[in-house]
């Protein structure tokens, strides 16, 4: 009955610790041979775009080779990051107590639910089930959907609020007309104050 209250408290603090942690969760792909404007793709590595923004940036480096490209995880609010540490941490407590066999509802006086009883006839049933339940759920509070573009620390595109990539010709045509109004930007004389 102790060790209940201790192995919660230990369990919490392992989720908050892993979901703290500086760039939890964040990769960056950074690419740098050329000194000019930077851009920044800020994508949802878990939905699959990490070979779209490796196809634009092949792409963009071929037409325009003297441009910076960094790229990164979107990261999801840390409310979620949390739920999905905590749920990683008690999937793992979770399938330990169902192949232990040791009755956590007897600690309390209860009677066994018939979904515990099952997981306890079918262990290997139960503990993929756990499993990969919990791995949907974790996925889910992860998932972005982002694929976000800045150019120079500007907002160029955002899937986010578009609802949709950006197809490469969109992407160039941004890039032109952003690159041509800085290059504008730059030759209009500096008032000063």
């Amino acid at each position: 009955m102790r060790w209940l209250p201790l192995s919660v408290a230990i369990l919490w603090a392992c989720s908050l610790y892993s979901a703290s942690a500086d760039n939890s969760g964040v990769k960056k792909m950074k690419v740098q041979f050329a000194t000019g404007p930077l851009l920044k793709f800020q994508i949802c590595v878990s939905c699959g775009y990490k070979r779209v923004f490796e196809e634009y940036m092949q792409a963009l480096y071929q037409r325009y080779p003297d441009i910076r490209i960094e790229g990164e995880n979107y990261l999801p609010l840390p409310v979620y990051r949390h739920i999905a540490s905590f749920l990683s941490m008690f999937k793992l407590l979770l399938i330990g107590v169902i192949i232990v066999g040791k009755d956590p509802f007897a600690l309390f006086g209860m009677q066994a639910p018939g979904l515990w009883v099952w997981s306890q006839e079918n262990k290997i049933y139960a503990c993929m089930m756990v499993f990969f339940f919990s791995n949907m759920i974790e996925n889910q509070c992860m998932s972005t959907g982002a694929f976000e573009i800045t150019l120079n620390d500007v907002p160029v595109w955002s899937k986010l609020e578009s609802g949709h990539l950006p197809s490469m010709q969109q992407l160039v045509q941004i890039l032109e007309n952003e690159m041509k109004m800085n290059v504008h930007m730059d030759t209009l004389p500096h008032h000063r104050s």
